[in-house]
């Protein structure tokens, strides 16, 4: 193995999904069956890199200032289903049983691994919070020790308190431990549709 394709396949294994076999299978037939999709393929992932960014309002990906479901007048803005990772929005959009807006945390709550408020994506859902806009909040994230704990921080200390927000939490149909990632379309529908008060 030369070193060149070694280092890309050094690179491609720090995808996820990609272990030491699957990248070296990818940079062999990129190398080797399809050399001639290189430069478009470089220049999706420039492109890309160079346009995509965080959603101003919910931290969603986009390339405006706001993303698609922020700007669409068809859904309801004021209930915020609340995510840890944009894969969560995407896997909830494919159920096709969520129409109203969202907010990207970018993590959760994890003290054993140094992320704190600080480190996740307050700032915005407060701005939108205070803005009176908003009726409930779903809080879709994984029922686990660490998401539990973000909810309740959450719940504690940002969502203002007083009854003027609804609040309720999925769970229905997700497995213990489990995350929105990872369910399946007919589950997150259940879940949502099975939401409970929380707090």
């Amino acid at each position: 193995m030369t070193p060149s394709l070694e280092n890309l396949q050094h690179a491609l294994k720090k995808l996820p999904g990609l272990g030491y076999r699957s990248a070296e299978r990818v940079a062999l037939h990129l190398l080797l069956e399809k050399p001639e999709s290189l430069p478009a393929l470089v220049e999706a992932l420039q492109s890309a890199a160079a346009a995509v960014r965080r959603c101003d309002r919910c931290g969603h990906l986009a390339e405006d200032d706001l993303c698609a479901i922020c700007q669409d007048e068809k859904r309801e803005p004021s209930v915020v289903c609340v995510v840890e990772n944009v894969p969560d929005v995407v896997a909830l959009e494919r159920s096709g049983a969520y129409r109203g807006s969202y907010h990207v945390l970018h993590g959760k709550l994890s003290p054993l691994q140094g992320i704190g408020p600080d480190q996740l994506n307050l700032s915005s859902f407060k701005t939108r919070l205070e803005a009176g806009a908003i009726d409930e909040v779903i809080l879709a994230l994984s029922n686990d020790v660490e998401g539990e704990a973000t909810c309740h921080f959450l719940t504690s200390e940002i969502i203002p308190m007083g009854g003027q927000i609804k609040v309720t939490r999925i769970g229905f149909g997700l497995p213990s431990g489990g995350g929105v990632l990872y369910a399946d379309s007919v589950t997150l529908k259940s879940a949502l549709e099975g939401r409970r008060g929380y707090a």
